[in-house]
């Protein structure tokens, strides 16, 4: 009896190779969440002695930062304001910029979508009135949008919807003087875990509600469709069954992880995607003076 030699199909050659880079992918993905894990957990917001009014007017009051680095808050801002200047002058194509906190801070580059240039502008702890005084930072960048999530830090110090729609309505009518031609993204604040969190500052974060949280966005858009920029609501997609940020999106509580980032890089693909779509859609202007 001879033995017939199966030769093996093309097709499955190239569906182990598939599966081999997703395994990869996989164990990237995990091996980031480790290395990220412990940081991102020791990253707290100070509790001040007092109350601390954040007024456009007033001091701003620096939050601390972690031992990532050791940096402090004035070197990280130094840190942004050079990266702003070397992106300035070297002028990517379709530059977009991350503006806000942790969340924009700790987004891996790797997983932003690749059909675009980026320049990071977020820091640990900050908050809406922090971000306000900096946006100076990338006033000679020309971007092609600008994408704006701040707002979670405000809560756990205690602010009012009023003053972080104020200090928003600051933020957005800055950046449209000084980037006419830039498309403005607000993005939703998004949930926390709720009883799930593993923050050191639990109890603060859980003096905030998912429902107030959703309350504050509806104001945001809100006020994004009355200053004429785009509103994007992550909210939806980061959420569970109970209004709560889901478990398999966050190390603590608070921060995402990597398949939390992976949602987020899903939601600006779609959303610049779409974006284009709209545009490219639209019938070509036709002057006035033309006669049909």
């Amino acid at each position: 009896m001879s033995n017939r030699v199966k030769t093996f199909p093309v097709w499955g050659l190239f569906a182990l190779l598939t599966n081999i880079i997703l395994m990869l992918a996989v164990v990237l993905l995990i091996w980031r969440q480790q290395k990220l894990t412990p940081v991102l957990a020791t990253t707290a917001i100070p509790d001040p002695s007092e109350p601390v009014n954040l007024n456009w007017k007033n001091q701003y009051v620096a939050p601390e930062l972690g031992p990532r680095h050791k940096l402090s808050y004035p070197q990280w801002l130094d840190i942004l304001k050079q990266e702003a200047k070397i992106t300035a002058r070297k002028n990517p194509q379709r530059l977009t910029i991350l503006a806000g906190d942790s969340l924009s801070l700790w987004f891996p580059p790797e997983l932003l979508p690749e059909d675009r240039s980026w320049l990071n502008q977020g820091i640990s702890g900050e908050v809406s009135n922090g971000l306000l005084q900096r946006l100076d930072f990338f006033d000679r960048t020309k971007p092609e949008k600008i994408f704006i999530m701040v707002g979670i830090n405000d809560l756990i110090r205690g602010l009012d919807d009023q003053e972080i729609l104020a200090n928003y309505q600051q933020i957005i009518s800055y950046l449209q003087r000084k980037h006419p031609q830039t498309e403005i993204v607000v993005q939703s604040i998004l949930p926390h875990g709720e009883e799930g969190i593993t923050w050191e500052g639990k109890e603060k974060l859980l003096a905030i509600s998912n429902p107030r949280i959703r309350n504050l966005n509806q104001k945001l858009n809100n006020l994004a469709t009355e200053k004429g920029v785009k509103y994007l609501n992550l909210h939806p997609l980061f959420t569970d069954k109970q209004g709560n940020l889901r478990s398999d999106f966050t190390t603590d509580g608070l921060h995402l992880s990597p398949p939390g980032y992976l949602v987020w890089r899903t939601a600006l693909q779609m959303y610049t995607n779409q974006q284009i779509t709209s545009q490219s859609t639209k019938p070509k202007n036709i002057n006035s003076k033309t006669r049909i």
